[in-house]
């Protein structure tokens, strides 16, 4: 029997060092909120000089962008090498279940033979989201690391740290008295950032509160550069760093205004280096310290660290590899998409080549630089709002601070690299435009992009299953070639139409008629008919966007009882659509006082004052988001 135990321990062990020699160890460090404002990327008021040295020694990609401008959607698909619109995970902190199967990408990893780990991080944006850390992550914690298993288990591993001293919180929302304890103390009187010294963009205005902020976020990029090197340090003290591929990336632009959150490069561009050790150099696109300019998508993260550690790509993935043995073809676009982030409601997709930058605004009335609860308590966004309403803004930028958006955007990222010149109505320019606008459309149709779906019908139309696979059934109750036709015309469709579309059988599309009929600069009689006999509608979404569209347009007599009465749906997705519509009316909404305190009121029972805000539970979280409305507009009246 100990013979038999002993050549079992004997393989085992041999098997596993095996396992260790064939495949790398995958080291992913993640900077949130972070634009390539790096010494390696031609910044030069940054001091990185850790992140410089990796790039140094990396291949440095010039062309990778986030799928989305938040978080929680490009995390969801990272994770799963889908994009999040796909998945019906395109909306901040959704609640949306994905089908079984989806269990990460790093959980087919650990059925390879990897020990994997995260810290701490997980935000994946779906439903099961307790599924997805299950299956993917061996430790998924704050003390996460490869040190807690791979040397005892002899087994490659994939870990992943995800620092947060970039994030918004830091270089814009704490109380500058905070991040100065928390952050600055961390570096030498010599390494903090001079205000008067900060490069602005033209979009910038140079206000002091300005300067003080962006100031701000670059002493926290030097104290996260600093974290990069510990971790490189780590690895090396380990004598791990010749058998490890490391990757280092941010998970889109920065905090600062008209970066996160917005489809423009700003926000979407991100910094994107790996590092290939001598062993595994025959797998690195380039000489260590060169550069690529190869179009690169989150949707494709998944897929390649899969193809590295010689797994096979699971099919329904949409993302390809641009590294390792299944290596595709380079891409010659990645596109993007901005829903509802937080309580803003919004709709927006963008398609990006090496050159240009597409982006059609399928809610063009609702500006870049709406209010928002978390954001707004940053200094810098009331100095925006200051300055807005004094009039004291270049058209530059009014065109983020604006209260609209154009219906389409075009952008020559290589002349124009801020995106300050819209050549969307250039003449020069038609033949991009239409190709662009052509691989958009195909895009959203390919994969079945949910966005489409208000939020709330969703919810109803996908009972019983996941929106993943409502989008490919055969039901009835759903059609994307319906929904598209409905919202392409919001923006230039004729009143004609959108009234044509309250008419349809389809509650989804009777709603991008009210939304058509929102956006629209003014309403004639048989539009106000129309709106007045969809305040009736049997599908709460449209009531709410058929009182919007007629509030809009100071018609709120009969509109206002039907949002107010909205508030009381059981249906949370519903509530917080008819919070924010009541929230961004304003003294016109008036009346809603009473309704929207009880809202507030019934909101609190389900997510108590004082609970965290990084709970991640369907219903607390989208009480959070009503509650971000009702409050902001109860304080506007005194209450």
């Amino acid at each position: 029997m100990f013979r038999i135990l002993l050549s079992t321990a004997l393989f085992y062990i041999s098997f596993s060092s095996l396992i260790a020699k064939e495949l790398p160890n995958i080291l992913w460090i993640t900077a949130e909120d972070m634009s390539p404002t790096l010494g390696c990327y031609g910044d030069a008021f940054a001091d990185t000089p850790h992140i410089d040295k990796l790039a140094s020694e990396s291949t440095l990609y010039t062309h990778a962008f986030a799928s989305s401008p938040v978080c929680s959607p490009s995390r969801s698909c990272i994770i799963n090498g889908l994009y999040a619109t796909t998945q019906g995970t395109h909306n901040m902190r959704s609640a949306f279940p994905i089908p079984d199967y989806m269990k990460g990408f790093p959980s087919f990893l650990r059925g390879a033979g990897y020990y994997t780990t995260n810290n701490v991080k997980t935000d994946y944006n779906s439903g099961n989201f307790e599924d997805i850390i299950k299956a993917s992550w061996d430790e998924s914690s704050s003390s996460g690391h490869w040190r807690n298993g791979q040397k005892k288990s002899g087994k490659p591993f994939f870990s992943v740290f995800n620092l947060m001293t970039s994030h918004q919180s830091r270089t814009m929302v704490w109380p500058y008295e905070k991040f100065v304890q928390d952050v600055q103390a961390k570096l030498s009187k010599s390494r903090i950032h001079d205000p008067s010294k900060v490069p602005l963009p033209p979009y910038y205005p140079d206000t002091p509160i300005v300067r003080k902020t962006l100031a701000r976020y670059y002493d926290c990029v030097s104290v996260m550069d600093s974290e990069v090197g510990d971790l490189l340090q780590q690895l090396e003290k380990d004598d791990l760093a010749d058998d490890t591929i490391v990757f280092f990336y941010s998970d889109h632009g920065s905090g600062m205004p008209r970066h996160k959150r917005a489809l423009l490069d700003s926000g979407m561009r991100v910094a994107l280096m790996v590092r290939f050790p001598e062993k595994w150099k025959h797998l690195a696109p380039t000489k260590p310290g060169l550069e690529t300019d190869r179009l690169v998508s989150f949707v494709d993260f998944g897929p390649t660290v899969l193809s590295l550690a010689k797994v096979k790509v699971p099919e329904w993935m949409e993302g390809q590899s641009f590294l390792g043995e299944s290596k595709a073809k380079p891409r010659k676009y990645v596109f993007g998409h901005r829903d509802r982030v937080d309580e803003v409601h919004d709709l927006a997709r963008s398609v990006r080549d090496k050159r240009y930058l597409y982006i059609r605004n399928y809610m063009p009335h609702l500006g870049y630089n709406q209010p928002t609860a978390w954001p707004d308590l940053g200094e810098i966004r009331h100095e925006f709002y200051r300055l807005v309403d004094s009039g004291e803004m270049t058209p530059a930028q009014l065109h983020f601070a604006g209260s609209t958006r154009p219906l389409e955007e075009l952008y020559d990222c290589q002349e124009d690299p801020q995106n300050l010149n819209n050549l969307a109505d250039s003449k020069d320019h038609l033949s991009v435009l239409a190709s662009l606008r052509k691989q958009l459309a195909t895009n959203i149709r390919k994969t079945r992009d949910l966005g489409f779906l208000a939020e709330a019908l969703a919810w109803d139309l996908s009972d019983g299953t996941t929106p993943y696979e409502l989008a490919r059934s055969k039901r009835k109750n759903y059609s994307q070639s319906n929904l598209l036709k409905a919202a392409n015309q919001v923006g230039s469709g004729k009143s004609s139409s959108f009234i044509s579309s309250l008419r349809k059988k389809d509650p989804a599309v009777r709603y991008w008629g009210a939304v058509g009929l929102a956006a629209s600069d003014h309403l004639d009689e048989k539009s106000v008919a129309s709106l007045e006999e969809a305040l009736k509608d049997s599908s709460v979404t449209v009531r709410i966007e058929a009182a919007n569209a007629l509030a809009r347009h100071g018609l709120t007599k009969s509109s206002i009882p039907v949002l107010s009465d909205a508030l009381e749906n059981e249906n949370l997705a519903a509530v917080q659509h008819a919070a924010r519509t009541i929230e961004l009316l304003g003294a016109t909404a008036k009346t809603a006082v009473p309704a929207m305190k009880a809202c507030d009121a019934r909101m609190k029972v389900i997510r108590p004052p004082g609970t965290s805000p990084v709970v991640v539970q369907p219903d607390k979280d989208a009480a959070m988001f009503v509650l971000f409305s009702t409050e902001a507009f109860l304080k506007r009246f005194g209450h």
